[in-house]
């Protein structure tokens, strides 16, 4: 009986041991069946995703494939445009450089028109300008009966010692005289014309009354007809309101001091200053050449019958200027 009870006992501890044996093991089972599950599931996704990914990188591929296509068309165009970049750069500076050459021919071509068109002014400016204007008549050059200036302006009655006068004068120079007589009276020089043209016959009537007054004397201070500068209508007889037609005293009169330092800005000179080889000295006498003729002489302190006749000339070109 005590022996049946140690077996039950023992029989009953087996059987615990393996109860709890069996549960273990039926628990670890079903434990690695879920963690199976979960990897299973686990694997999946991976292998979900790294089809995913092959295909996307296959894709990449593809762009890359393409990327390299369009860089090397890319390659070959640029280098294409820079073969013509080069190409229209060598012909650029070809273009250029006959450019250059074209322009110096013409830019030399246009300065030789320009001399000669120059040339051609200053004929056509020689050609319209009286060139008995600057000769030397006094004894020298001869003006003929039949020479009459181009056009004659009559004197401002306001600038004449005698208004009932009809004095004239060269009509494209009288600008200069009036010029002249205008600054003087704003200055306050009383300044008056007693004489300016005279034609061929008025100077031959004039000097054949002078004859007869002075005889041969008469030669000393009066041109005959065809040598007068009055004759040109560019030359006039100064005096004042107090020295009257008689002229004498002029020299020592403001206005003879002021024709001195200013005449020749207007392109007035004094014919016949003292010790000149031609006429007596005559204050009153002054004739118009032009200002830069006139300002030459006074700068160089010379007289215009001194000067050789050739080198006047050279001051006809701008006579009216």
């Amino acid at each position: 009986m005590k022996k049946t009870n140690k077996q039950l006992l023992a029989l009953i501890a087996i059987s615990a041991i393996a109860a709890g044996a069996i549960w273990y093991f039926a628990y670890g089972y079903f434990s690695l069946k879920g963690t199976e599950s979960v990897l299973e599931n686990e694997a999946a996704r991976t292998t979900g995703a790294l089809i995913f990914l092959t295909k996307e990188i296959g894709n990449l591929n593809t762009d890359i494939d393409n990327l390299n296509a369009i860089l090397s068309n890319t390659k070959d165009q640029l280098a294409t445009t820079t073969a013509q970049r080069n190409q229209i750069g060598a012909m650029y500076n070809d273009i250029a450089e006959k450019y250059n050459l074209e322009k110096t021919r013409v830019d030399e071509l246009s300065s030789q028109v320009g001399q000669i068109k120059g040339s051609v002014d200053t004929l056509e400016k020689l050609k319209a300008t009286d060139e008995e204007l600057l000769k030397k008549y006094s004894k020298v050059s001869f003006l003929n009966e039949n020479y009459i200036p181009e056009s004659l302006t009559p004197i401002n009655p306001g600038y004449e010692y005698n208004p009932d006068e009809n004095y004239q004068f060269n009509s494209k120079v009288w600008p200069f005289l009036n010029n002249l007589l205008s600054t003087a009276k704003a200055d306050g020089i009383d300044i008056k014309i007693v004489s300016a043209y005279r034609s061929f016959d008025e100077q031959s009537s004039l000097k054949s009354s002078y004859r007869m007054v002075y005889g041969t004397g008469a030669n000393k201070f009066s041109a005959d007809q065809g040598y007068s500068e009055h004759q040109l209508g560019t030359t006039v007889d100064f005096t004042t309101s107090t020295v009257g037609a008689s002229f004498t005293g002029f020299e020592d009169t403001p206005a003879y001091k002021w024709l001195l330092a200013n005449a020749y800005a207007y392109g007035f000179i004094l014919s016949y200053p003292p010790d000149n080889k031609y006429y007596q000295y005559e204050p009153w006498h002054w004739r118009f050449v032009g200002r830069e003729l006139a300002k030459n002489l006074h700068a160089d302190n010379k007289n215009f019958y001194d000067m050789d006749q050739r080198e006047i000339d050279k001051f006809l070109i701008s006579f009216f200027d």
